[in-house]
This record gives C-alpha cells, structure tokens and sequence, in this order.
C-alpha cells in the first residue's frame, strides 16, 4: 500500500477511484482496461490534498513563490473607521458618558 499522501490515482469521468499506487506502471494495466469501457479515464498523482499532472508539476509548484499576503496591523477593520468595535466598552469609555450624563442633569431644570 502506497503512503496515503502521495500517489498516483486513476480517475473516471474526473471523479477519483479506489485505485491508487506509488508507480504510475502498476496502475497502467488498470487504465488500460478502464480506457475500454469509460472514455473519460486518466491517472493523476495526489499530494498537498489536490491532483497534479505529475509529481514533478507539484514540485515546481512548491518552488513558485507565494503570493504577497496583505501585512495589516491589530487595528485593521473592514469599512467604517477600522478600529476595534469592543473599544466602546473599556472603562474609559463609559467614565466619559457617566461625565457627560451628570452634566446634562445639572442642566436640566428640576421639576415642582
């Protein structure tokens, strides 16, 4: 039994069967049977959690280089002011409201 992370495999109808082995010659038999009855029939090699045309074609992936990843700090929100919304709660917040709702108290007129 091949490693169950890299492996070539045989594929009907782009959809992946049970046949899978490390050598692309122990599956020809197998294609060459299948080709017979299905036209859609290819061998694949399966690493990384996807199909490639071949192990070499996965190797030239892995030495691509990967794409900038956009650097953006803590602060960073999508839309709006891009600050961090449970900010509204810290306790500075609310001793400033406390602030402003004592003064607008003193201001209003009591009733009689």
């Amino acid at each position: 039994m091949p490693p169950r992370f890299a492996f070539w495999t045989i594929l009907i109808d782009g959809k992946p069967t049970a046949f899978r082995a490390r050598d692309p010659q122990d599956l020809l038999p197998t294609c060459n049977q299948l080709k017979r009855t299905n036209t859609d029939v290819v061998m694949r090699w399966f690493a990384r959690g996807r199909l490639w045309e071949s192990p070499e074609a996965e190797r030239a992936a892995s030495r691509r280089p990967k794409p900038a990843v956009d650097k953006r700090g803590r602060d960073w929100r999508p839309g709006g002011s891009h600050q961090d919304p449970r900010a509204r709660f810290d306790k500075k917040w609310f001793d400033e409201k406390r602030r402003e709702a004592k003064k607008s108290r003193k201001r209003r007129p009591t009733p009689r």
